[in-house]
């Protein structure tokens, strides 16, 4: 242990002033649970979250961020996208703070273009005041991360709000995908559904909402995935929609995975980590099945930094 670490320990001082210290020497916060609350994760990601939000972290502590969720079984170098529904700011006003942010940003009519910049669009499904779907350009690896990172960083600053009709979309590109990897990740995706809803609010669970439904319901829906011939066939056992946490018709459409369940929300912790899970869950699902179906099987794949983080979630949101 180096002597600024023994030195911040040993301050008597609270507890919350510690670790802030400790995040801006940029350690990770498992090792400051570890060395400042016996283990308490949530404890640390309460002081890291306000931070965040008040605007003090330094690049320290960014990179450490980062660091230490990319500690994935395989490196993170997917393309990927991510949409954004929001309200309260205005769309152009958006789209100015994002252009002084160094984001390439369009504000657009309704579409579902990719495009090579982030778009602003409307959304008739969403409720609030200035309501709009940010959505952006086709991401890659560690790179698309820090971009996101900044644009999180101009919808907090801008006021951006969210409710229950908002939802938070990602795309992983799935060119190479063969017919028994996607098979194997409805299937995973179906067994861990339980799980995941555990750390996703009420509003997202189940079959709770009509733009995101659960799998669970679905009558021999292992059976009937393992048997389909072809994707068109999947899409067609899930009635051809797209309102699934798992959308069947984004193949077709963008030659993407979409996975639609997650709340909305302008947290770039909560999104990156969400990503990075999606990308594990993807990678896993080449070659194997998850046998269990509690928090624990998180670990077959993902780093304990991202199972912690999903536990910790998954206390704060029981009900």
């Amino acid at each position: 242990m180096n002597t600024q670490i023994q030195n911040i320990l040993s301050q008597a001082t609270t507890k919350t002033h510690k670790i802030q210290q400790l995040i801006l020497l940029g350690l990770s916060r498992t090792q400051i649970a570890g060395l400042v609350t016996n283990g308490n994760y949530g404890f640390v990601q309460n002081v890291y979250a306000k931070m965040q939000r008040e605007g003090t972290l330094n690049q320290a502590a960014i990179v450490a961020a980062i660091i230490e969720e990319a500690m994935t079984p395989r490196a993170f170098d997917k393309e990927f996208g991510v949409e954004f529904e929001a309200y309260n700011v205005d769309k152009t006003v958006l789209c100015n703070r994002l252009r002084e942010a160094g984001i390439n940003c369009e504000t657009e009519g309704y579409n579902h273009n990719t495009r090579s910049h982030w778009k602003i669009v409307s959304d008739g499904s969403l409720r609030g005041n200035q309501t709009f779907e940010l959505v952006s350009p086709i991401l890659k690896g560690e790179a698309g991360i820090v971009e996101m990172m900044k644009v999180c960083n101009v919808l907090n600053k801008c006021g951006a709000k969210v409710n229950q009709t908002c939802g938070t979309h990602v795309h992983l590109n799935a060119s190479g995908f063969s017919l028994d990897q996607w098979k194997r990740i409805y299937i995973n995706y179906g067994r861990l559904e339980k799980v995941i809803d555990g750390f996703m609010p009420e509003s997202r669970r189940a079959n709770n909402n009509t733009y995101c439904k659960g799998f669970t319901e679905v009558t021999n829906f292992e059976n009937k995935i393992k048997t389909a011939q072809d994707l068109h066939q999947i899409e067609n056992l899930l009635l051809n929609s797209r309102y699934w946490k798992v959308n069947p018709q984004s193949y077709s459409r963008h030659r993407t995975c979409e996975f639609r369940q997650h709340a909305g929300t302008t947290d770039f912790v909560k999104i990156s980590s969400w990503i990075r899970f999606l990308s594990n869950l993807v990678d896993y699902s080449e070659q194997y099945e998850v046998a269990t179906r509690t928090l624990a099987t998180l670990k077959n794949f993902n780093s304990m930094e991202l199972v912690n983080y999903f536990e910790y979630r998954t206390l704060e949101l029981a009900a």
